[in-house]
């Protein structure tokens, strides 16, 4: 099943319009090769450098029509301020019958902490992934590689864990029944989760997995695996969990955050999946222009929340992240940019 929280963020960014890009403080590092390609660096400041702050498309103009389309490679803005070009990737998606659709994108991932790609290659179309600090990209192990026969390159829904090692594979067949392949990217090892699932993100640690299923009753559960895709906590989940977004997995395996943002000021709530107990209301206290985007909890126990800033007509000017107090709500901001110019969308790591 499609990875309904992806889905929903991608909406969200498909929407933003221009504005300047604003540079970070980090300090500058070669990270780019005289053929535009990503290069190798040396040193702890390039390694810090050569992470992804996000990634992006540019849009033109159809020809003859008044809308926009992808053109361009694929682009990463590094933390460094550099902009660096991933020239194999990728960008039309293939559908199941090879040809490519021009007017949408094929999937790309970053790993949560900025130092992983995940794209199709155009020279042989298979999957791959790449370390964004330089060398060559790597094909994911058998049948990971290749889109399963009768789906397209835009029916494969990659997501990362927060270091890059796992990626978790979600399909979108017709009938839901293909498998969730989640590939390890250490050893090659490749593991399943049932094709009726729609994966909702990793733990901080990468260890485990929050998938989520509707049942017959209409009712939402949750269900957390490990990466050998063994279960290890299932519950249907209160309506306040299953209705509301975004949600997180803490490292304990059992606690969910779930930003509450229907009305008023967005409020975080924790469930616990072993005891099926909510947490009171906290109250995040961002403004009336500032709306959720994601959450993530660290290893520290603390979360961080990404929220886009938008002007009266609804046009997204700012993207901005937080680490967020869970017992207090109070925020700590820790990122913020203006979104890119004329794009046709752009990612966060860990989208």
């Amino acid at each position: 099943m499609k990875h309904m929280r992806t889905i929903a963020l991608l909406a969200v960014a498909v929407c933003v319009t221009a504005a300047g890009v604003t540079g970070p403080a980090e300090a500058t590092t070669g990270a780019v090769s005289a053929s535009g390609k990503i290069a190798a660096g040396t040193g702890a400041a390039t390694a810090a450098a050569a992470t992804v702050r996000y990634a992006w498309l540019a849009g033109c103009p159809k020809p003859k029509e008044d809308y926009e389309v992808p053109c361009g490679d694929w682009k990463l803005t590094l933390r460094s301020g550099k902009t660096v070009k991933v020239g194999e990737a990728t960008v039309f998606p293939r559908g199941a019958g090879g040809k490519a659709d021009k007017e949408t994108n094929a999937p790309f991932a970053v790993s949560g902490d900025g130092t992983r790609l995940l794209y199709f290659r155009k020279s042989d179309r298979k999957l791959v992934w790449k370390n964004v600090a330089g060398g060559a990209s790597h094909s994911l192990p058998g049948r990971a590689a290749r889109v399963p026969k009768g789906l397209g390159m835009g029916d494969v829904d990659p997501t990362f864990s927060p270091g890059g090692d796992v990626v978790v594979l979600d399909y979108s067949d017709s009938d839901g029944k293909m498998a969730t392949l989640i590939v390890r990217l250490t050893d090659g090892h490749i593991a399943r989760l049932p094709g009726y699932l729609a994966v909702e993100g990793f733990s901080p640690d990468g260890r485990r997995i929050l998938a989520s299923r509707f049942t017959e009753e209409n009712t939402t559960e949750y269900a957390v695996y490990d990466t050998d895709g063994a279960e290890a906590e299932s519950r249907v989940v209160p309506q306040v969990v299953s209705n509301n977004a975004p949600v997180a997995l803490a490292d304990d395996g059992v606690t969910v955050g779930v930003v509450i943002a229907q009305s008023g000021k967005p409020r975080l709530r924790q469930y616990d999946l072993s005891t099926d107990s909510v947490s009171p209301a906290i109250e995040i206290p961002l403004t009336s222009q500032d709306s959720p985007y994601r959450i993530s909890w660290d290893n520290s126990g603390k979360l961080t929340l990404w929220y886009l800033t938008s002007k009266k007509d609804g046009t997204v000017t700012r993207a901005s992240a937080s680490t967020v107090d869970p017992s207090t709500g109070a925020l700590k901001k820790i990122d913020s940019f203006k979104v890119p110019v004329k794009t046709w969308n752009w990612w966060l790591p860990g989208d």
